[in-house]
């Protein structure tokens, strides 16, 4: 008996050799395709609410705009630019968000890590503190400032009362530059202590235990311990909760607006001794409605935090080059 071979006819085979071609098309879009799916949304939001508006901003900044007009533009070019750089009132803001800057991040991350140094060890209740710790940072900026601002309140604040019992007369805290600076200044200590020593704790448990007994062994006490091996071993940590902080610093705004109670809010204070950059910003868009000088402001605010973006690239390049 013969046995018959058949072969498929040509349009059966042409289906599936379609067929495979999708399979392989398909499996090629899921394989390369799935992670650009996955971060769209990121992207689309991004481009909504962050590049849009940043594009927009620099364009507003190279026109004339009125807050109650801003379907109507006039074009100047860069003469906002070239006004805010000979405004008196912007390097006054510049110097104010330094000063505040350094008065607020210096003895806030020298405390965040003598408080993380000692939330390493094995404390009871270390739980607690660390919960405890991050509380402020929870706290609203509108509470925290009017709590502050009724503690440093000139006649009945709890801070002048405390002072008076060792004989220091009453301070006006509002009006004088430098006590102002320093009552915002204590508010952003008090609020963001707690998050930086978390993420220096964070660092420091990361350190292996044994440079630690190793150092211990060679005679070195806790305090050389701690410069000699914890420092060293969170040094990124600390550049990073440094530009942090700057960057913080550089957007500073709810404080010195809650702090001044009022109109002297806006302008910080009456002689302008504690405005920021976010202050002046403010005020020239919703209080003199000039959208174009405000969208200057912000820009120079902008190519500030990228200049310390640059700073703390070569910083962290210098220090893993020695390390």
């Amino acid at each position: 008996m013969a046995i018959s071979t058949s072969t498929p006819p040509d349009g059966a085979t042409d289906i599936a050799a379609e067929h495979q071609r999708r399979r392989t098309l398909l499996h090629r879009l899921d394989v390369r395709g799935a992670p650009y799916a996955f971060v769209a949304p990121f992207f689309i939001v991004f481009a909504a609410f962050s590049f849009y508006p940043l594009v927009y901003t620099s364009w507003i900044s190279l026109h004339r705009v009125e807050l109650s007009t801003l379907n109507l533009m006039e074009w100047v070019g860069f003469d906002n630019y070239t006004a805010l750089w000979n405004d008196d009132r912007f390097w006054n803001a510049l110097f104010n968000t330094f000063t505040i800057g350094v008065l607020s991040t210096v003895p806030q991350l020298l405390m965040a890590l003598g408080l993380a140094h000692l939330l390493n060890y094995q404390l009871r209740g270390s739980t607690f503190f660390r919960v405890a710790a991050l509380t402020p940072y929870a706290t609203s900026v509108g509470a925290a400032a009017l709590v502050f601002t009724m503690l440093f309140e000139r006649d009945f604040g709890m801070i002048n009362w405390m002072l008076s019992l060792v004989g220091v007369d009453n301070i006006d805290w509002e009006n004088n530059k430098w006590a102002a600076q320093s009552a915002i200044s204590s508010i952003v200590i008090w609020r963001w202590t707690g998050y930086n020593a978390l993420l220096y704790l964070a660092a420091m448990q990361a350190i292996p235990r044994d440079r630690y007994e190793a150092a211990a062994i060679d005679g070195a006490s806790r305090w050389q311990q701690f410069l000699k091996v914890t420092v060293p071993g969170i040094r990124s940590t600390i550049v990073f909760t440094i530009v942090l902080s700057t960057i913080g610093a550089t957007q500073l705004f709810g404080e010195p607006l809650i702090f001044g109670q009022g109109p002297n809010g806006v302008t910080g204070g009456a002689d302008n001794q504690y405005q920021t950059l976010g202050l002046l910003l403010y005020e020239e868009g919703w209080k003199n409605y000039q959208m174009g000088r405000a969208a200057t402001v912000a820009w120079a605010m902008f190519l500030l935090l990228i200049l310390v973006f640059v700073v703390q690239r070569i910083v962290q390049r210098v220090l893993t080059r020695r390390t």
